[in-house]
């Protein structure tokens, strides 16, 4: 009886070795490493649908982006990549890009003139429905910039972000991030049982 209850536990732990997947190195679609401070384009895996990721003020699209926050939307043309991007771990200023980390995820916009720091958060705007959003701050992980910290996480071959930070001992929402529609068409990058995961790839700015 012993050596039976001692097989299933050996069988168990082994179980969960193999879905608890270890952090491993994000690659870009050239096949190399993401590095932190490099700059990438985040590309819907699937085409036709749209393009990359890029911030925007969703109410003035066609103004430069005068107006505070500036969220997180998918290009409406396939053709465009969207604007570029840098990743920093909450434990390393420079070094490789691991999947299941807590990172910040910075935007690099130059024709606007929104003052608030280009670093993504999660901003609430609807009733179960986080939106993304830039006024984010870097670095500092702890419960009091909770919202600021996004994981790359693998899907099959390909990448979805995800909302489950792990630098506080505190409880969150955790959930992958997908894609919102607005009344007014815009496709949101959000946090929120409606949608379904996003995937993406990553290409070198």
């Amino acid at each position: 009886m012993k050596a039976s209850i001692l097989a299933f536990c050996i069988i168990y732990l082994a179980f969960i070795c193999k879905t608890i997947a270890a952090p491993e190195p994000v690659l870009d679609v050239s096949g190399k490493k993401l590095i932190t401070g490099v700059k990438y384009y985040i590309l819907p895996v699937i085409r036709g649908k749209g393009g990359g990721l890029n911030v925007a003020n969703v109410n003035n699209l066609n103004s430069n982006n005068n107006t505070c926050p500036l969220y997180v939307v998918q290009e409406k043309l396939e053709v465009k990549n969207g604007g570029a991007v840098t990743f920093t771990p909450y434990n390393a200023k420079q070094g490789v890009i691991l999947t299941s980390t807590d990172l910040n995820i910075k935007s690099y916009v130059t024709k606007t003139t929104c003052t608030q720091s280009q670093v993504w958060k999660l901003l609430k705007v609807l009733s179960g429905v986080w939106f993304l959003s830039t006024g984010g701050v870097e670095g500092n992980p702890g419960i009091d910039t909770i919202v600021n910290w996004f994981k790359i996480e693998k899907a099959g071959k390909d990448y979805v972000f995800s909302f489950c930070p792990s630098v506080c001992k505190c409880q969150t929402l955790c959930r992958e991030l997908g894609l919102y529609v607005d009344d007014n068409g815009n496709k949101h990058l959000a946090l929120s049982d409606q949608v379904p995961s996003f995937t993406v790839v990553f290409k070198r700015a």
